[in-house]
């Protein structure tokens, strides 16, 4: 990353360190292409990204990025097996109608797979939902249960639970406490599950060789 490029959000630049360098990587949701923008100048990558909103595609585009324009559910089922080195869905699974089955899917195509998501045990989710009796809102979670595109909400413990489940091995994991366009954070290690804001792990299936 050049000088006069600014430090992307402070859960994509951890995402960034786990990536090896001329990896082939799928970001799913990409959003702008913030993160694969970054990985492309500093780790080299041969990047892909799918994306729905079409305003941010053009964006993708504009930074020389190759995303296409699709729902990933869909798009997904035309990559061969192990074709990604990494998949990276990142602050997304909480928006999928069925979360054990994107994540097969994308098992079976990435070679490693990356999930981050805002952590619904957070200590103020809690007093919130504790004091005020109304569904949370936070900078991390920042909708009305009504318009929210959260369709699910997760811990950092349900997600572990839900890898043990469903086969996949946890490879590594962090916890993290940041806002949701922040450039800065720290490390949770001290009671994760009720001090951080998102948690964030990089997967592969338990079976694979």
């Amino acid at each position: 990353m050049s000088e006069h490029q600014p430090p992307i959000r402070y859960d994509l630049q951890i995402i960034e360190s786990w990536i090896e360098p001329g990896s082939k990587v799928l970001g799913l949701g990409c959003g702008e292409g913030d993160l694969l923008c970054a990985l492309k100048k500093s780790k080299n990558i041969r990047e892909t990204g799918i994306e729905i909103v079409e305003s941010k595609v053009a964006h993708c585009i504009e930074k020389g990025l190759s995303v296409i324009q699709g729902d990933m559910n869909i798009e997904i089922d035309d990559y061969p097996d192990g074709f990604f080195d990494y998949v990276v869905l990142s602050q997304t699974i909480q928006q999928t109608y069925n979360p054990i089955e994107i994540l097969q899917k994308i098992m079976r195509i990435g070679k490693r797979v990356v999930v981050t998501f805002p952590n619904f045990s957070h200590w103020h989710v809690r007093m919130q939902f504790l004091f005020s009796g109304h569904a949370p809102k936070t900078k991390q979670l920042p909708y009305a249960w009504y318009d929210t595109p959260n369709i699910r909400v997760l811990s950092i413990n349900d997600f572990k639970q839900l890898s043990h489940e469903a086969g996949f091995k946890i490879i590594r994991e962090m916890a993290i406490r940041t806002h949701s366009a922040n450039r800065f954070g720290q490390t949770i290690k001290f009671l994760p599950n009720l001090r951080a804001t998102y948690g964030l792990f990089l997967l592969c299936d338990a079976q694979a060789k």
